[in-house]
């Protein structure tokens, strides 16, 4: 059955008490193309506000690549340490990544540098440390402990500033009862999820402005701590576009706001997001999450194409912002350079990857993954390269942006 929701313009699929939206300007109903904007049925308005959330669409087309890996240096030498990487930007020629909560003691809060040449950790900036606007925050106890840091942009044209999100606050405890009283209307989880900025200044690492996200409830995000915002990234209009991992339909969602300098003047204040309505591919079944990504614009005309990593599918999704094209879906293998210790092949292929982290530098793209704890060391081949996946060492990823993923 489908149902016109005249609020928004979009025609709904009832099926399996599951509800899809349609994009475009038609919808082919039994022998007939009839215009979106001429369907008329009786439906009951709020039914299909609170149960459609998510635009979906079959992909027009699919793509297949191959990448070859290379394990990141730390500043010792020495492959990285259990960092979590979960987010990756890149800023004036380097490579920047943060690490979640669970990561290693010695790679929390901190913004490791990252060569490009090298695939090598030449600098950790931080601890983060907060500034004296921002110490009396509500969550300020929580992102002096283990904060659970996913997304990270730089902010353009701005020198030494980024931007991150916070996912699972589980860890922080409870906040105080004004705090709870203040953002209990989240529209998510318990905890909200805070956008955070932080400045090189000095040379200490600050934040220096938090504001915690809101979600309109008829976005049906759901309470999910652990499957919340993953993915941060900028346009070149400045809005901030926030991958979500799962809503209560198992869908992953993409939600956007506008960036301005004095959005951090408050502190800690409700900042409210809308649903950026992008077209999503169309799964049955399953669980489907975005992470990492970021913009590429083909022409500096374009209005640019999102490059999200579906980590669970060892897939890009190629996702037009304009929300005209279908989304293209790039299935990619995935190698790993084998210790020369051996009898073993110089690369083998990864069963579980797990990206998080998209970096786009002009035409390239760099990967970088989040090692999923309960199964990252199922990827060994070769005996001696066993401690790096059990030690949870992340491996960089450098792809060239193909034109014809965009046509």
């Amino acid at each position: 059955m489908l149902i016109y929701d005249l609020y928004s313009g979009r025609v709904c699929s009832v099926r399996n008490k599951s509800f899809k939206y349609f994009e475009g300007s038609n919808v082919l109903l039994g022998k007939y193309v009839l215009s979106i904007r001429k369907i008329i049925f009786t439906v009951v308005i709020s039914t299909c506000l609170q149960a459609c959330s998510v635009f979906t669409q079959k992909p027009e087309i699919v793509f297949y690549e191959s990448v070859k890996g290379d394990w990141i240096t730390d500043i010792n030498s020495e492959y990285m340490l259990n960092p979590q990487t979960s987010g990756l930007s890149y800023y004036n020629g380097y490579l920047y990544s943060i690490s979640d909560g669970s990561a290693d003691e010695t790679q929390i809060k901190r913004l490791h540098k990252i060569s490009l040449n090298e695939e090598k950790v030449i600098d950790k900036l931080g601890p983060f440390k907060m500034s004296d606007n921002v110490k009396e925050s509500c969550f300020s106890s929580y992102l002096n402990s283990r904060p659970d840091y996913e997304g990270l942009v730089s902010i353009p044209n701005r020198e030494n500033q980024w931007l991150i999100v916070t996912e699972d606050a589980t860890r922080a405890g409870e906040l105080s009862e004004s705090c709870q009283m203040r953002f209990k209307e989240t529209g998510s989880t318990n905890h909200p999820t805070l956008l955070v900025k932080i400045e090189l200044i000095n040379e200490q690492l600050l934040i220096t402005g938090i504001r915690a996200l809101q979600f309109d409830k008829t976005d049906n995000v759901g309470n999910f701590p652990n499957d919340g915002i993953e993915g941060l990234t900028i346009t070149k209009d400045s809005r901030i576009l926030l991958g979500l991992e799962k809503d209560k339909n198992t869908q992953p969602r993409v939600f956007e706001l506008v960036y301005e300098e004095q959005m951090f003047n408050k502190l800690d204040d409700f900042i409210k997001v809308k649903d950026t309505q992008l077209l999503f591919p169309l799964f049955d079944e399953g669980n489907h999450p975005i992470n990492g990504m970021d913009v590429y614009y083909p022409e500096d005309s374009d209005k640019g194409y999102l490059i999200a990593a579906a980590r669970n599918d060892d897939q890009l999704w190629i996702l037009d912002l304009e929300k005209q094209k279908p989304t293209k879906i790039v299935n990619v293998e995935f190698f790993a350079p084998s210790s020369t210790n051996g009898n073993c092949a110089s690369y083998h292929k990864i069963k579980n990857t797990a990206l998080e982290g998209v970096a786009v530098k002009r035409d390239e793209l760099y990967l970088i993954n989040d090692p999923w704890k309960r199964v990252y060391a199922d990827n060994t081949v070769c005996e001696s390269d066993r401690q790096k996946y059990e030690d949870f060492a992340p491996l960089l990823f450098k792809m060239k942006i193909k034109p014809e993923w965009f046509n």
